[in-house]
């Protein structure tokens, strides 16, 4: 029996792998082939950042993005051409995702050290990590491993992005779709605790919502003019008090009803979530311990591994 347990034990141990979508992704996946990677990616998020310092939630969210639509491939980096549609110009994404310049950068130094090795999907996941560590936010080690896609698709950047009017239950479900729990959903919601908004997805929530505080809404709509058309990139800080810091503060600004979006506020809106805004206003290393896992799942979205896919030489287009 000893011996038929031993053999048949790396046989279980191969099926449990190969049942699991992330189980080729690794913390250490470059440790041989290229083990400066980080070296070279975080030296230009910092520079990048030190410019300006919106831009680290800018890259996040390329990250977040990217993640919702064919799962983790990069295909958000690939720019249209005239016989190829990209994501880049989808409603959720069109004059809105920004920061590829920044990508292209550290693309150029992480192919000084290693060329050819170092996919574009996982060059966002390492920039999303850096750019919260940056700002002030929690740490994690990145699984890698993924290769990028050769596609991409308009429509799915079009359904799968929650849109900041979403209800509670929309942007459940949205969550969902990708295979991650409500728990996550409200924990990576608090990585608006960095960024700005655009006076067009925050108009109707301070003009027509009920569910926010009458002084936070005139003091948004002085810089959002009611019109559609009139201001529309006009931008606001998705955290009122600390807009360059990752901390808890998105959390507390929801309980005060101050949240700029009509789906922040959805959040802490006597729904099944408010007991977990109420836990992460209070407890900022639970919000922080909860965003990482978040971060992590998300991560493993439906990533392309083996011969799927490809390394891109350049971001912006396939090879």
């Amino acid at each position: 029996m000893a011996i038929s347990s031993t053999t048949f034990a790396p046989l279980a141990l191969v099926l449990l792998l190969l049942g699991s979508t992330s189980a080729q992704l690794s913390t250490n996946y470059y440790a041989s082939s290229c083990p400066k990677v980080f070296s070279a990616v975080k030296p230009v998020v910092q520079s990048a950042i030190a410019k300006e310092k919106r831009m680290g939630a800018s890259l996040l969210r390329l990250f977040f993005h990217d993640c919702f639509v064919q799962g983790c491939d990069g295909s958000i980096l690939l720019d249209d051409t005239s016989s190829f549609q990209g994501e880049k110009t989808a409603t959720p994404n069109n004059n809105s995702v920004r920061g590829f310049d920044v990508v292209d950068s550290i693309k150029a130094a992480v192919e000084k050290v290693c060329p050819g090795v170092v996919s574009c999907a996982d060059i966002l996941a390492i920039t999303a990590r850096d750019s919260v560590v940056i700002l002030g936010g929690p740490n994690w080690n990145v699984k890698l491993g993924r290769r990028d896609s050769t596609t991409a698709s308009f429509s799915g950047a079009n359904n799968n992005i929650p849109p900041p009017n979403s209800s509670l239950s929309n942007l459940i479900s949205k969550f969902s779709a990708q295979g991650l729990s409500t728990k996550d959903m409200v924990a990576l919601s608090g990585g608006h605790t960095i960024g700005q908004a655009r006076c067009t997805n925050f108009r109707a929530h301070v003009y027509n919502d009920t569910d926010i505080d009458s002084s936070f809404a005139k003091t948004r709509q002085m810089n959002c003019p009611s019109t559609a058309g009139s201001g529309d990139n006009n931008l606001a800080p998705l955290d009122l008090q600390t807009p360059t810091c990752f901390d808890n503060n998105y959390y507390k600004n929801l309980i005060n009803k101050k949240g700029l979006l009509h789906s922040d506020q959805e959040l802490f809106n006597g729904g099944s979530t408010d007991s977990q805004v109420t836990t992460y206003s209070n407890n900022p290393s639970t919000f922080n311990s909860d965003f990482v896992t978040g971060m992590i799942n998300m991560g493993d979205i439906n990533p392309l591994t083996g011969t799927r896919g490809e390394i891109r030489k350049n971001c912006r287009r396939v090879n």
